[in-house]
């Protein structure tokens, strides 16, 4: 067991690994430190994938004896340079930067969802949410902007009395709300556990939508039960005519 042991440790291919593991860090060290700080902080997609790209490359070459190592390596270098030469050049047009990242997306406006928007870039109705409860942010209507940035995060502006520092201010008081903003209606569907959570009917919920001038779930694309017990609605947009 021994012998066969110390034969692998004076192997030609253990010593060829460990060199092209060593140099292979670090390149992949220095060329990291040519992309910058940009790249680590604001992860686009674009930058998702690059980073995958230049780990499986950097892999390949130290522990894929097949893969020939100057190949392997000029390759990651030119990677690298090609996604160099892409950020001077957003730098330098703004408007290429569209092409490559796309560009933010307003989804809610003024309290109001905005489903075209949500359908654009493929967000669910429980993402959303999830990323507003992150904000600390429990009501829709209770934010002037959300925008979801290219990567893939929500910036919220909320209205001006939801500030934080308002009920201080003015030195309101008060109890606990008498419930915790939830969502009832998700793209038309009723949410029945969150009605039965509250002691709700789907009687009461119908009528509650009635006043906003509909007469059916599934004509609502989102609806939202406040803290005071009413209710925040979201109409599904007429479908445009082809």
């Amino acid at each position: 067991m021994f012998d066969g042991w110390g034969e692998g440790w004076g192997d030609v291919h253990f010593w060829e690994m460990v060199f092209r593991t060593t140099v292979s860090f670090a390149a992949l060290l220095l060329l990291t430190r040519l992309l910058g700080k940009k790249q680590m902080s604001q992860l686009t997609f674009f930058h998702y994938i690059t980073g995958i790209t230049i780990g499986s490359i950097a892999a390949n070459i130290a522990g894929e004896s097949e893969t020939p190592f100057w190949n392997g390596l000029v390759s990651l270098v030119v990677w690298v340079l090609l996604v160099v030469l892409l950020s001077f050049i957003t730098l330098k047009w703004g408007g290429s930067r569209m092409i490559l990242d796309n560009q933010p997306t307003i989804v809610i406006r003024d309290g109001r969802l905005d489903e075209q928007a949500m359908k654009s870039v493929q967000l669910h109705l429980d993402d959303l949410n999830m990323m507003l409860r992150e904000g600390g942010v429990f009501t829709i209507k209770d934010v002037q902007y959300a925008v979801l940035e290219t990567n893939g995060a929500l910036s919220i502006l909320q209205k001006v009395p939801q500030l934080p520092a308002t009920k201080k201010d003015v030195k309101a008081g008060g109890g606990p709300p008498q419930y915790m903003p939830s969502e009832v209606i998700a793209d038309g569907r009723v949410n029945r556990k969150n009605l039965k959570q509250y002691g709700l009917s789907e009687d009461w919920l119908l009528e509650e939508i009635r006043k906003h001038g509909v007469s059916r779930s599934d004509q609502v694309f989102f609806a939202q039960l406040l803290e005071d017990g009413t209710l925040d609605v979201t109409l599904k947009q007429p479908k445009l005519k082809k």
